[in-house]
């Protein structure tokens, strides 16, 4: 990061755009950053910081480099109330040149939108899009936004309050977003996109027996008597999901015994066959994370038959979590501690198609959806 943000500070440096999203960037890395930004010789007028766990620390620390950018992404960064704080400085900052903020999935809450809010409000802010999908935020938040429009009603276009639950809103906007705005909504972390899910028994490879309600795989030696069907599995052991995945959707699941494949596919990936577009995370039609436990925990992820290795993690667990945003193209994996997350790696793609969970189970193992 110290390279980077030397080149940022050169003034032969152009650059105007810079995504680091899932770069596993630190607070230090964000104090080298606001140097640069802050340089007088930046050009810089985009940031895509996503992905990057470094709370309210690390914006506090970029805070004072942000008043020159026209558009700040920090999706999933740890962010909370005191973060809020930060960032609503250089919303009120004169001359303030930010348009466009993207706060998706940090548990602000409230208390955060409020003092957005507050930036939002002021006179000197010109903020034309703001994404606060999955902040947890209700109606006290809202009317917080509300207030903020009111006195400053004439910049702000797109508001995104998806997956919050925000009660009644006026609109005053050209867009504003409040699909998925259910109560459940309100629970922190990406357990608020939890969904049901139920394994299709007609894609079920022969020794593959579903039970506990479509919810549990087994892999059994004796052939199951199936009825055939064209979704059927003929030769991998394999088996999908009934239901069509789009949006932000979340779930998790436990294996016992020597492993499995989890990953998501297109519906029509292919059925017949051994060959590499047939196998899980080996086409462009499917995207897997492999665990095999042999005394340790092995993992990798796949797509377009590229492996990718995950270092092993200092301890064992036998669940992992699935998170798909398919309107931001991306798909991550994660071990499952209690109620902690583990993020493993993220897939960047362009979903064109629903996609469906998908299990390959190793001999004599199971895998449940929890």
């Amino acid at each position: 990061m110290d390279l980077l943000c030397d080149g940022l500070c050169s003034q032969r440096c152009k650059l105007k755009i810079l995504r680091l999203n899932q770069c596993n960037l630190t607070t230090e890395c964000c104090s080298a950053l606001e140097s640069a930004l802050g340089s007088t010789s930046s050009h810089l007028r985009e940031l895509d910081l996503s992905g990057n766990d470094f709370q309210d620390s690390g914006v506090k620390l970029l805070s004072a480099g942000l008043q020159k950018l026209e558009t700040l992404r920090m999706s999933s960064c740890g962010i909370t109330e005191e973060g809020c704080a930060s960032l609503a400085s250089a919303l009120r900052s004169n001359p303030s040149y930010l348009r466009t903020l993207v706060l998706c999935d940090n548990n602000l809450h409230n208390s955060g939108v409020k003092l957005l809010s507050a930036g939002l409000g002021n006179k000197h802010c010109e903020l034309e899009t703001l994404r606060l999908s999955g902040c947890l935020v209700s109606i006290e938040g809202c009317a917080s936004l509300a207030s903020a429009l009111r006195s400053n009603p004439s910049h702000l276009r797109e508001l995104d309050l998806s997956y919050n639950h925000p009660g009644e809103l006026d609109d005053p906007l050209f867009i504003l977003n409040v699909e998925h705005n259910d109560e459940c909504y309100l629970k922190p972390g990406l357990k608020k996109y939890a969904c049901a899910l139920t394994l299709d028994p007609n894609t079920a490879h022969k020794n593959l027996s579903l039970s506990n309600n479509g919810r549990t795989v087994t892999w059994e030696d004796d052939d199951h008597l199936c009825l055939p069907h064209t979704e059927r599995f003929n030769d991998c052991p394999r088996v999908l999901c009934r239901e069509g995945l789009t949006g932000c959707c979340y779930w998790e699941a436990e294996c016992s015994g020597k492993g499995f494949h989890v990953g998501v596919a297109y519906k029509h990936m292919s059925r017949v066959g051994k060959g590499h577009n047939c196998l899980l995370g080996c086409n462009d039609k499917s995207w897997s994370l492999r665990l095999l436990k042999h005394g340790f925990l092995k993992l990798s992820v796949w797509h377009k038959n590229e492996r990718t290795v995950i270092p092993a993690p200092s301890s064992s667990t036998d669940r992992v979590g699935v998170y798909l945003n398919s309107s931001q193209g991306t798909l991550s994996f994660y071990l499952v501690y209690s109620d902690t997350l583990t993020h493993l790696h993220t897939f960047q793609s362009t979903y064109t198609e629903p996609l469906y969970l998908a299990f390959s189970v190793n001999d004599y193992s199971s895998v449940s959806l929890c």
